[in-house]
């Protein structure tokens, strides 16, 4: 028979030799047995060998039997090679002692003091003790064939010296007895080996899956087919409240989930719920993922699967992190993060839902408040600063909040606030005089007293009419009417700025399409020498004439123009028209051109006017570029750069409409500029008034000594002209008294022409005071 190869071969050999130290007291026994066996013979004999036969078995019982209690007791010392080893050593000492003296009670029996009784007693204690050879010592090969040889040897010594040739025969036939006794022995340890392989196997295997059980991130239940627990790891049982697994073994799973309520984990509501969805009526389980909050503030996701030879699998996996980010992102994609107000799309869906909810009868009011002048908060003070105002308005407004009082932030500095009841018209009204009343004044902004201002649209509506986007727009225009009427007040939603929105929207698709098309024309405004009173340069302005309304102001479609983004396009257009005129007049004939901020904040400013300019083969000195005070605010060192870029290539710049933004004379200072345009609003007063005299002469005399000309614009009368004439002297004037503004050809026609009152300019100036 060949013999399977062994992977681990001193773990065979020790728990071979472990096998060995089993059951002393069959030793005992035995031991017993042979001595009252032979005193039996010596009492058939009379023989006194017998007796000293009987204390010697008896002894070799008694050492047996201590020495395998003692091996018992040192059982989890035999581990390795060496102890196996010796505890064997020990084994053979008391295994060999009784064999011999069994095969000497056979031999004193058959050849030295024979007796009938004694042969066959002795034999059948020998027949009787060889099963044990085998059964008991099969894991020492050693012992095996020992005792086999000092047990058969003597029998068949005995039976051989009898001088009987049958007992001859019989005697020579024991011998074939050793070989079958060790041949069973190996068999009976091939089977133990392999016995002990597998255990091996099955240890390692079961090893692996606890250690792969326990060190998993999830917790992990097995339910056999009666619905207890047969294999549960250490998460699952800090789950459910355990102290181990092992205390988990042979629970059914709502056992398990009552132990969770009783630790105080879960609530029993819970505990029914999950123990419903996991398993149905006829305790078969569900494939479901369901998650679970305990009240220590963790999250568990449950996943159960109906497993197969009715073997249902839970795992718990937590999701603590998960569930948190997932709150975080929702909240995020909900409120505003500067505020904490819901944002544009949570505040819609809130109040669609509240809307669809109540009494479709009652009214409903929603409002929107815009901060005035912001800009200039964040521009003057800082984004810190205007965020910190933000801020404090936000938590002002959120003392409204209630059931019924829904406020949100829906840009900048826009915020809304809804009512979801309303139970007389006037209620609305009452709580934007509130808001107003109570906002208004001075807010400390990180130790900046910010005078706070903000302008309002209302609109009311019957819950069954009432859409969240629609009743925003209405809330907006009336906004816009509150803004166009003063600011820092609020306005109820009337049908008529519905038609002047509808309107507005139709005149900003056509102003679009009349950019689009080339539509606009260019009209030119002469710019005066004061002294010799004929055209030095021209303005050029932007006129549009609608196809079905006629001329429409600048003033009304250049503002439409910023607000959609495209005021850029009419400077593109009026560069370009001007430039192209410009270079079909006299020499000494320039042209000016406005740039609006949004022109001013472009860093390709300088490269367009240059391209103009090429294009046109126009001089860069008959070129003009007009700049506001507001254009130059938000970025001083870029404005210093985009003058001294265009100065660079000849072009002259200046400063338009001084005295109507902040009036810095720093400005002409630190300004690279060449020219000052001082605003039509000094000369309203100054045919009357001596102070405005004396401001408009200030203001030249000043830009004079820095080296800079001077335009006054909006001379509209013959004495505002001869005062200016005689008692300030600027450089150059402008205005409707020298007639609207001209074609291009009007301007070539008359830019030789010196204006008849020249001649007239020098009588005398008299005030009557203000």
């Amino acid at each position: 028979m060949t013999t399977a190869r062994i992977p681990d071969s001193d773990y065979v050999y020790v728990g071979f030799v472990r096998s060995l130290f089993n059951a002393p007291a069959i030793l005992l026994i035995g031991g017993v047995i042979h001595a009252l066996i032979s005193l039996t013979i010596f009492s058939a004999s009379g023989d006194t060998v017998y007796v000293l036969l009987a204390a010697a078995l008896l002894f070799a019982g008694v050492y047996r039997f201590h020495g395998i209690r003692e091996g018992q007791r040192a059982i989890d010392r035999i581990v390795d090679l060496a102890s196996a080893k010796e505890w064997e050593n020990r084994y053979l000492i008391g295994g060999t002692l009784q064999a011999f003296l069994l095969g000497l009670l056979c031999f004193t029996t058959l050849y030295i003091a024979p007796v009938p009784f004694g042969e066959l007693a002795s034999i059948t204690v020998v027949l009787g003790s060889t099963v044990s050879i085998v059964g008991r010592n099969y894991g020492s090969r050693q012992m095996v064939a020992v005792q086999a040889i000092a047990v058969v040897v003597p029998i068949g010594a005995g039976l051989m010296l009898k001088n009987d040739v049958y007992y001859f025969m019989l005697g020579l036939c024991l011998a074939p007895y050793i070989y079958v006794l060790i041949k069973m022995a190996q068999q009976v340890r091939l089977v133990l080996f392999n016995a002990l392989n597998e255990e091996r196997k099955s240890w390692q295997i079961a090893q692996r899956f606890d250690r792969a059980l326990n060190t998993m991130g999830h917790g992990l239940v097995m339910l056999g087919s009666d619905g207890r627990v047969v294999v549960a790891n250490q998460e699952a049982a800090k789950v459910v409240g355990f102290p181990g697994a092992d205390k988990m073994l042979g629970r059914t799973l709502r056992s398990l989930f009552a132990r969770a309520v009783a630790a105080g984990l879960m609530t029993r509501k819970d505990m029914n719920f999950l123990s419903s969805q996991i398993v149905n009526r006829f305790g078969q389980m569900h494939d479901r993922k369901l998650m679970v909050p305990l009240s220590d503030g963790r999250y568990f996701e449950i996943t159960t699967r109906e497993g197969t030879n009715d073997l249902g699998v839970l795992t718990f996996e937590e999701i603590t992190q998960r569930v948190k980010a997932e709150e975080r992102i929702r909240y995020m994609a909900r409120y505003d993060s500067l505020t904490g107000l819901p944002n544009r799309a949570y505040f819609h869906e809130t109040v669609a839902e509240m809307v669809a909810a109540g009494d479709r009868d009652r009214l409903c009011g929603i409002a929107i408040l815009d901060l005035d002048d912001f800009k200039s908060v964040n521009d003057t003070l800082g984004h810190a600063v205007g965020d910190g105002l933000i801020a404090a308005i936000a938590n002002f407004l959120g003392d409204f909040t209630t059931a019924d009082i829904v406020v949100g932030r829906v840009g900048g500095d826009e915020f809304t606030l809804f009512v979801n009841s309303i139970e007389h018209p006037d209620e609305l009204g009452e709580i934007m005089d509130r808001v107003f009343r109570e906002l208004r004044g001075e807010m400390d902004i990180a130790g900046h007293a910010i005078n706070v201002m903000l302008s309002g649209g209302a609109v009311l509506s019957k819950a069954s009419d009432f859409d969240v986007e629609t009743m925003l727009v209405n809330a907006d225009l009336a906004l816009y009417s509150a803004k166009d009427a003063g600011k820092n007040q609020w306005r109820l939603f009337e049908s008529v700025m519905d038609h002047a929105f509808r309107n507005r929207q139709l005149m900003k698709a056509d102003l679009r399409s009349a950019i689009e098309s080339r539509a606009l024309r260019a009209v030119f405004q002469p710019i005066i020498d004061m002294g010799t009173m004929r055209i030095a340069s021209c303005e050029a302005l932007c006129r549009w004439d609608h196809p079905e309304l006629g001329p429409i102001s600048p003033a009304i479609f250049i503002p439409l123009a910023e607000e959609m983004g495209i005021v850029g396009d009419i400077s593109d257009f009026i560069l370009e028209a001007a430039c192209a005129e410009c270079a079909t007049w006299a020499e000494h004939v320039g042209v000016s051109v406005n740039m609006s901020a949004k022109d001013f904040q472009n860093g390709e400013i300088v490269k367009k006017v240059e391209a103009a300019l090429a294009r046109h083969r126009l001089s860069p000195g008959r070129l003009e570029i007009e700049v506001t005070e507001t254009a130059l605010l938000d970025d001083k060192k870029a404005s210093i750069r985009y003058i001294e870029g265009l100065k660079a290539i000849g072009v002259r710049v200046a400063l338009d409409d001084f005295g109507t933004g902040y009036s810095s004379l720093s400005y002409l200072h630190s300004l690279p500029l060449d020219k000052v345009k001082i605003d039509r609003s000094f000369l309203a007063d100054i045919a009357q008034d001596q102070r405005s005299l004396d401001l408009v002469r200030g203001v030249v005399d000043i830009s004079r000594a820095l080296g800079l000309k001077v335009t006054v614009e909006g001379v509209e009368t013959f004495d505002q002209l001869r005062i200016l004439h005689r008692l300030v002297k600027p450089d150059l004037v402008q205005g409707f008294l020298f007639g609207s503004p001209l074609s291009a050809s009007g301007i070539a026609t008359m830019s030789n022409t010196t204006w008849p009152f020249a001649s007239q300019l020098d009588g005398e100036v008299n005030y009557s005071r203000a």
